[in-house]
């Protein structure tokens, strides 16, 4: 039960959060969602559109793309919690700006101290190089890094990475759908293994 306090304490901070000039053109704060005792997370880069009209992560055709990874994975958005590196919108769905993440991520932070996953799945470059910097590993870009496991000290916790390509990519390429769906075959290996499906 504690942890769930945790988890709705960060959301309300960030609904009301105007730490960077996001706040002005957001129509919703996306904290994430899922539970608080989820063993897997996933990490993407900042909400779209649709994900700004709703308040929930991956809603968009990504999203719609990443739900059919998470079924061929044997995984379910109930059973993992997943969310963004930045919690609104950047206009335009431009790239976050370093003052942006420098603000946002403590919340990111919270939410993973709080759940303490098994494992955190990133979506992309940006929550890539996130993670990597906070444990001080050297981040030379998704395509070098994508499809391997690694274990790293991260906030206090001993926890596993796998970074993939961001299902957005998926969208404009065949090949790097091919890639995304060969990731997600590893990680459903892995999870077998590890008993966490």
């Amino acid at each position: 039960m504690f942890k769930l306090g945790v988890l709705e304490e960060v959301a309300s901070e960030i609904k009301t959060c105007k730490k960077c000039e996001l706040w002005k053109t957001r129509r919703s704060t996306v904290p994430g969602e899922g539970g608080s005792d989820a063993k897997i997370m996933f990490i993407g880069e900042a909400p779209g559109y649709w994900e700004d009209i709703q308040g929930k992560p991956f809603v968009g055709a990504a999203g719609k793309l990443l739900d059919r990874l998470l079924t061929e994975a044997c995984l379910s958005r109930d059973r993992i919690f997943i969310g963004n590196v930045l919690k609104c919108r950047p206009p335009g769905n431009r790239d976050p700006l370093p003052s942006e993440l420098i603000a946002c991520t403590p919340y990111l932070d919270k939410q993973i101290q709080a759940i303490k996953p098994k494992i955190i799945v990133t979506l992309g470059n940006y929550s890539t190089a996130y993670l990597f910097s906070k444990a001080e590993l050297k981040f030379n870009g998704i395509s070098s890094l994508r499809g391997k496991f690694y274990k790293i000290k991260l906030l206090n916790l001993e926890v596993t990475v796998f970074p993939t390509l961001h299902p957005a990519a998926g969208l404009y390429s065949t090949r790097y759908r091919q890639v995304i769906i060969e990731d997600f075959k590893r990680l459903k290996e892995w999870l077998t293994v590890e008993g966490l499906i």
